[in-house]
């Protein structure tokens, strides 16, 4: 199968699924910061959109422990960056009916959690197929180190998913608080 007949089959059966609360186990996420050596404590998350995997809670729990979050605002030409926000603000609504932040103050991740359509075993991944994420992970590790982690649901596990040169990996991936 091609990228689209993947990320067209994995939506269909993750909106009939529509699973709405996962509990994760936070020391989990701890464990994989410490193992990788981050010591910054900017977050960038996303907001769950279209059945997307539920991180709230992460994020909730990031805040508390005197973290920085920061969600994603698209820019211009397939661009995104990430904005300061917290569990209390407001958000707004985008062209692509995702919530964004308000905030003006852009922020570079140390940890990025990473939304997906469909992932391998090898921590390739596909999402909407607009390459946001694929771009915004390039240009930020020119920038400075940074974690990535995908979360996913089991049935959105393939066998292989096709890539190219603008692909990139995650570094982790988390099913059902196991890591990938």
């Amino acid at each position: 199968m091609n990228k689209s007949q993947i990320r067209k089959k994995i939506l269909d059966i993750r909106k009939k699924k529509k699973i709405e609360n996962i509990v994760f186990n936070f020391n989990l996420l701890l464990q994989i910061l410490k193992k990788k050596g981050v010591s910054g404590k900017n977050v960038g998350g996303y907001y769950p959109y279209n059945y997307e995997l539920n991180i709230m809670q992460i994020l909730e729990t990031f805040e508390k422990k005197k973290f920085l979050i920061a969600l994603p605002k698209i820019r211009k030409k397939f661009q995104m960056d990430f904005f300061k926000w917290s569990t209390v603000d407001p958000l707004v609504i985008n062209k692509f009916g995702i919530p964004e932040p308000i905030s003006k103050k852009k922020i570079y991740p140390d940890i990025l959690l990473v939304p997906l359509v469909a992932f391998d075993k090898k921590l390739n991944r596909i999402g909407y197929g607009g390459g946001f994420y694929d771009r915004y992970i390039k240009k930020i590790k020119k920038i400075k180190k940074i974690v990535t982690i995908g979360f996913a649901f089991p049935f959105q596990k393939v066998k292989k998913i096709p890539t190219n040169d603008f692909d990139v990996k995650l570094d982790f991936i988390l099913v059902n608080n196991k890591v990938l």
